[in-house]
């Protein structure tokens, strides 16, 4: 059976240019035998945060909240595709992350940011870092950083030129790298229950 990986992706702009790095990193984890889903918060659409998951009575959380909660629950492993907003955080995707807790738990996540500048939004995947730590989740080592964006993926998400092929050579070290903490995780959970 193979891994199931969740790739989150969270801007809420007109013309969003991330997305090409989204789909590209669903498309490059299927095509190594990984059943990838593209979680976009856009398209999601949960409102801002008044009441976590948990905070609902069984059977009474929005049912966008439920089925996202269910999908999150079955997943392996997750990949959280993050744009920087002003050294920050994408809003989106913050908000949809912040609507779960518990259903993080025990699983290994890794993080490729991206932005119009050079520096491929690390600021923002720094960030990410501490966050997906304290909501339970172990964050991968290896990263992706993208920038400028709009040189490394062309509009149909394919690399290209020298960037793109850093892009491939990043993003194949990254993809082994969740591979083995996904599968230690999954073993792990077999041998025991997670101490909470």
């Amino acid at each position: 059976m193979s891994d199931r990986i969740l790739v989150f992706y969270g801007s809420y702009r007109s013309d969003r240019t991330g997305i090409r790095l989204a789909e590209y990193a669903a498309r490059t984890l299927r095509a190594r035998g990984i059943e990838a889903e593209l979680i976009d918060a856009k398209q999601v659409d949960l409102p801002m945060l008044d009441r976590m998951y948990k905070e609902y009575p069984p059977g009474e959380a929005p049912e966008a909240m439920e089925t996202l909660a269910g999908k999150i629950r079955e997943a392996d492993g997750f990949v959280f595709v993050t744009g920087e907003y002003n050294w920050g955080m994408q809003p989106g995707l913050k908000n949809l992350t912040d609507h779960f807790l518990e259903e993080w738990f025990w699983r290994p996540a890794g993080i490729v940011s991206y932005s119009a500048g050079r520096l491929g939004g690390v600021r923002s995947g720094m960030l990410w870092h501490g966050t997906l730590s304290e909501m339970g989740m172990v964050v991968i080592s290896s990263t992706v950083a993208v920038g400028p964006i709009t040189k490394t993926l062309d509009e149909d998400g394919n690399p290209t030129g020298d960037p793109g092929q850093s892009l491939e050579r990043s993003f194949a070290r990254f993809a082994d790298d969740l591979a083995w903490w996904t599968e230690a995780a999954k073993l792990q959970r077999q041998r025991t229950s997670p101490p909470y």
